[in-house]
Parts: structure tokens; sequence; C-alpha cells
């Protein structure tokens, strides 16, 4: 049975071919008997020919003429039509009398063309199905056929018909096309993806700020909040169950997900405006996962998204589908505050307590490390010296900012600098199954400046102050991102500050100058929406300690060429949306990353400006975007569009080999389509 399909279409595509010569060769000799007699006819040879050859001779010969060509028309069909009649005899005896059953019984349809793809023939599925095809050009009943003619010969194509789906293939020595219809297992799939299982969790972000130490029941913006959500789930098909005072588990299908993401959970913004007017607004994260087959997997996926969404700040939606990036969804208000001390010192007494049981500590900051990643890295080292557990800081001058570099050989001895610090290659030889790996002030995984080191350790710690993104460091044993926090050097004094260690941990005076110039650099000396509180806390907690703000402040200040050039960047300003800017600097000028974002920065001290955008090159391969906001536009998620990340109101984004026009012509694509979705409700200011 195998054979009998290609020996079928062979000989058939033979008769053909057969039919084409002789069909040439009978109007070649037609042409030439013509062409011969009127030459004679006009040339009188031989003599008397001219006078011999009668009008009505000439229409017996072109009579004749054309009965011969109908002649062979006749065979010819007659020949093709054996030779199908024969092979369809040679298949019955294999399948069955009726052929034609066989094919509407596996719904196959058959279209045979010539050269010019004219069909010539087909079976009785399509005229059953109301198409009439013969003659008619198949390229243009379907153009999309082409793409066949072009691809492998085992290649496939999927079409619509009269509200069909075909599957088509074709077989060019036999200029054939077979129709196979998969209407009914399309619409099985369909069906079974939209009711793929979906499983959520929701939580809502500020439930204790809200409800006090009333009860949940008698307080009026809770009741509104859940009165929403549930709303909001009844809309689209979704079961609800509390499991939790502030948290509810989700259970729904992939339709009702579709329908959720298309209005790109409306039940955020929602929950937002109930909030209006009272001292803490309400707001929801949301964890989704689908994709899977095994609930329990599922379940752990959508832990994960929910874990990611309360890292980045709340306020948002994470869809996570099994094998794909990450959907975000929200994230228009600023990360509130975290004032609970008793969480600081959990995380302070569990990170000690990892630290002891340690025979050593690595601690790193990440690529181009500034003043707040050195801050973090000096902070670890002051509770491991508590500890009295060895610690190394991994440093490379290559891979440091420079104004960091400075301030940290400077403030050192070279002799003191191999005491405490190792190499990123170092670090790898020195990592040993007992050694703590801590990194602070970055969770991406390829922006950890000793990542083979990391990659090798068996316990790490991750301590940071952005929001969490796609990609973030596996496995650590301990884990804390606070996007409310402005710096790492705050969330590290506070740690050292609420940890129950008696007697306190000490902070030499130098490490505590390093760190308070690290908060004066990502708080831009206090002036950044990122400040709160805890800030202020925190800084007196290092003067406590001894820091000096005059040497902390000298650590930062520019040199003239870099105040020269943050100038003629700030000169270029170009305002593409209302309250929306950004500049450009030369593409023939390497940038370093702190001045772009000084740049920034002094942009954003102008009025009228919401947010600003800063592109540079960074590197001989590298340009890169630093971003800043008030608190009205998040700068994050715009970012995020480019493939980077950050805070609400400070971000940034990395380009490899694409030049300053290319990422200017990506910024102003990225604005165009996501501005709208970034801009916030409200200031973004900190409770």
């Amino acid at each position: 049975m195998s054979t009998s399909s290609p020996n079928k279409n062979s000989s058939i595509a033979s008769a053909l071919r057969r039919s084409r010569v002789a069909t040439f060769v009978v109007l070649l000799f037609e042409l030439v008997l013509l062409g011969g007699a009127i030459a004679l006819y006009c040339f009188d040879f031989p003599k008397g020919f001219h006078d011999a050859m009668k009008v009505e001779y000439w229409f017996i010969a072109f009579a004749v003429a054309i009965v011969v060509n109908i002649l062979i028309l006749w065979v010819t069909q007659l020949a093709v039509g054996h030779i199908r009649q024969r092979n369809d005899v040679e298949a019955a005896s294999v399948i069955g009398g009726d052929i034609q059953e066989a094919y509407k019984f596996g719904q196959i349809g058959l279209v045979v063309t010539d050269d010019n793809d004219i069909v010539m023939w087909t079976n009785a599925l399509f005229k059953d199905r109301g198409f009439d095809l013969l003659d008619m050009n198949v390229m243009d009943w379907k153009p999309e056929l082409a793409d066949l003619k072009k691809a492998p010969a085992d290649a496939s194509k999927k079409i619509e018909a009269n509200g069909r789906t075909y599957n088509v293939k074709f077989l060019p020595d036999a200029h054939m096309y077979i129709f196979r219809d998969c209407t009914d297992f399309e619409s099985l799939c369909a069906y079974s993806k939209e009711q793929a299982p979906v499983i959520g969790i929701l939580m809502m972000d500020n439930y204790s700020e809200i409800a006090g130490n009333a009860e949940d029941d008698n307080n009026d913006v809770i009741t509104k909040v859940r009165a929403a959500i549930f709303d909001y789930a009844k809309q689209n098909g979704v079961l609800l169950r509390r499991f939790r005072n502030d948290s509810y588990f989700l259970v729904c299908n992939y339709s009702s997900l579709q329908k959720m993401e298309n209005d790109n959970f409306s039940i955020l913004e929602k929950t937002r405006a109930i909030g209006k007017g009272e001292n803490v607004i309400p707001t929801l994260s949301i964890g989704l996962a689908h994709d899977f087959a095994d609930v329990i997997k599922l379940h752990d996926m959508a832990s994960n998204a929910i874990d990611i969404a309360m890292s980045r700040g709340g306020d948002q939606a994470v869809v996570s589908q099994y094998g794909q990036d990450l959907h975000f969804y929200g994230g228009k208000t600023a990360a509130i505050e975290n004032a609970g001390r008793v969480q600081f010192r959990s995380v302070a007494d569990s990170m000690i307590s990892l630290i002891k049981a340690a025979s050593g500590v690595i601690v790193s900051g990440h690529l181009d490390m500034d003043m707040d990643a050195l801050a973090g890295c000096l902070g670890v080292k002051a509770i491991c010296d508590y500890c009295k557990v060895p610690c190394k800081i991994v440093f490379d001058p290559k891979l440091t900012e420079k104004k960091t570099r400075y301030a940290f050989t400077g403030s050192f001895t070279k002799a003191e600098l191999d005491e405490i610090t190792l190499t990123p290659k170092e670090a790898l030889d020195a990592m040993r199954p007992t050694t703590l790996f801590v990194v602070v002030d970055v969770s991406v995984p390829s922006r950890v400046m000793g990542q083979k080191a990391m990659e090798r350790s068996v316990k790490r710690i991750v301590i940071d102050h952005h929001r969490r993104g796609e990609q973030f460091i596996e496995n650590p044993v301990l884990s804390y991102v606070d996007p409310s926090a402005s710096s790492t050097a705050e969330i590290m004094a506070e740690f050292i500050h609420y940890a129950t260690a008696n007697p306190r941990i000490e902070v030499p005076p130098l490490y505590a100058t390093l760190m308070l110039s690290g908060m004066f650099l990502d708080t831009n000396f206090f002036k950044s929406k990122s400040t709160g509180i805890r800030s202020f806390e925190a800084a007196e907690i290092l003067k406590e300690f001894g820091a000096d703000n005059q040497a902390a402040d000298d650590f930062l200040k520019d040199e003239y060429e870099e105040y020269a050039l943050v100038n003629n960047i700030v000169s270029t300003l170009r305002t593409p949306y209302t309250g929306v800017v950004y500049c450009v600097s030369s593409d023939k000028d390497i940038v370093e990353q702190a001045s772009l974002s000084k740049v920034a920065n002094q942009l954003m001290q102008l009025k009228g400006i919401n947010a600003c955008f800063v592109i540079g090159r960074t590197g001989t391969n590298e340009t890169r975007i630093s971003a800043r906001s008030d608190g009205t536009i998040n700068v994050q998620l715009l970012c995020e569009k480019m493939g980077g990340g950050g805070h609400f109101g400070a971000a940034a984004a990395a380009f490899r080999d694409v030049a300053v026009s290319g990422v200017e012509s990506k910024l102003v694509d990225t604005l165009d389509t996501y501005l709208s979705e970034a801009k916030s409700d409200s200031k973004g200011e900190r409770e």
C-alpha cells in the first residue's frame, strides 16, 4: 500500500508528459506543413500549383487539421483516464472497492495540477463541499500554497477554507496537493487549551496597615476590597478560596486567564480606587501559573510568581507560563515602606546563624560595582567580623566604577586590601562546600561580579533593594529583596542595628563612612523619591558608628572633565512627550555609568519633568540607559520592556553591540507603546 500511491502519481505524471510532447510534435508538424503550403502557393512552385489550390481546398485542409487535433486530445484524455482507472483498480484491490468513500471517510482531498498550477483533477471531497476547482489556478484560490512549493518535501501547511481547517502537503513529482481536514482536531486542541487549568494566589499587599488592630470584618476598606475581588472573580469565571485573612487561592481555566490579561487585570486599579482619600491605599499582588499538566508543579510556579510580585513592590500580577518568560501587569505604584522592625530582626538573626555555621564567607556586589554595592559588602564584612568568621570581598578594579575604585583603594592600604579582598578567579578557587556566598545590591545571576564562584556555592544569601525580575539567583538559603528600601547600605545598617546581638555589632568608622557614601549615591543625597524615614534612621545609625559626612561626600565629588561631560549631555535634552525627556551622549564618548545616573538625577531637579532617560556608551560594545522618575511614571516597567530593570523611580537597561542612535530609537518606540501603561495613578510617595 505504501508504494501504490507513488506509482499512481508517477504514471499520471508520465502520461501527462508524453501527451505534452506528442501535442508539441503534432503542432510543429502542422505549422511546418502550413508554412510550406503557403510558400509554394506564393511562388507557384511547381508551375500550376497556385491555380490548382482553390479556396475550398484550403478550408478542407484546415478542417482536417482541426479534426486531427480533436482526435489527439481525445486519445490523450483516454490514456490519462485509463491510467487513473488502472491505478484506482490497483488501489481498490488493497483498500476496497469504493476509493472515494475511503478518501471521504479519511476526509482527504486530492488536487492534481499542471506545471502552471492549473487544477486538472480533484476527488469528490471538494465537489461535495462546493469547491469547483477544475481549470482554476490553485494559487488564485489559496496564495499561501506557494510556500509549500519552496518548502522541503516533508513540509506541510495549515490553511482555512469555508470555515474548515486543512493540513496540506505537496508532492512535486506528481504536481499533487493532498488536503487532510483537521478541523475537528484543531477544535479539540483549542477547546483543551481554553479549558487547561490555571492556578494562582492573590494577596493584599498592605492588609495589616489597613486593618490595624480592628477586626477585618469591621473595616470598611477591607470589606470593599473583598467585595471587588469576588465580583471580579465572578465576572471572569474564577473560583476563589480564602486561606488567610489577606490571601486567596485561585482556580480557573485558560480562557478566564485570557479575559483577565486582556483587561490588564483591572482589579488592580479597582482596588487602588477604593482607597483614594484613605491614609493607606490598598493594593493587590497576584501570581498565576499555567501550561503544565501537573497541578503540584503549577502550584510551585504560582508560589514563585506571587513571591516575585511581592518582592517587586506589589500592586501587580505576574503570569508564569511553563517554559516561557514571565508576563507582568500593573506595578503602577511605588513600593510602600516596610516599617516592620520585627522582620529586620528576624532576617538579621537568620543571616547571623548562617554566617556562624559557615567556615568562611565570600561577599560580592554587581559588575561595575558602585558605592552602594561596596557598602553592602562592607556591612556583611562587619557582621562576619562580629561572628569571627573569615570574610572576603570579591573585588576587581576593572569591574568597578571609577569613584568606587578610588574610594576603596584610597581608604585602605595595599596590605589591608589584600587581607579583605580577592579576585573573581581567586573566589572560585576558594569556594568550599561549607563556604557561604553572599550577594548584595543585585539579584540577577549574570550581573554578579563573582558569578562563577556563586554558581559553585552550595549556600548563598541574596540581599537587594531593586525590584525582583524574571532572572533570579537560584535556591538561596536566605533572600531579602526590599524595593521600598532606598539602598543596600540602608538595609545593612538596619540589620546591624536590629539584630539581637549581645554585645552589639560594631562597624568601623571607615566602613560606616563608605556605607553612608553609598546611601548618598542611591538617594541622591536624600532628595530622591526612594528616601523615607528608614533612610534617615539608617543614616543616624551609621553616624553613631562614626560616619564622616564630609568624607562620604568627597568620595562622590566630580572631576572637572566629568562635570563638563555631564553638562554637555544635559544640553542635548529632547522632549518626546510632555513631562518626559531624554538626553543622548555622543557615540564617540565613553561615559561612566555613574555619570549617566548623575545626569538623570540632575534632570529630575528641573521643574515639569516627570521622567527622564539618559543614553550613553559605557564601553566599547555597550550602551546603557539610566532612567529616573518622580513617582508618576514607572520607569522600571519601561526599562524592563527594553531588557533592563530596577526600581519604580530609578531603573536602567544595557545593550550589547548597539549604537547610541539605535538605543535612542528603541527608547522612543518603547515610550510610544508603553508610556500610558507605565503612568501611575498616584504620586507614588512613600507612606
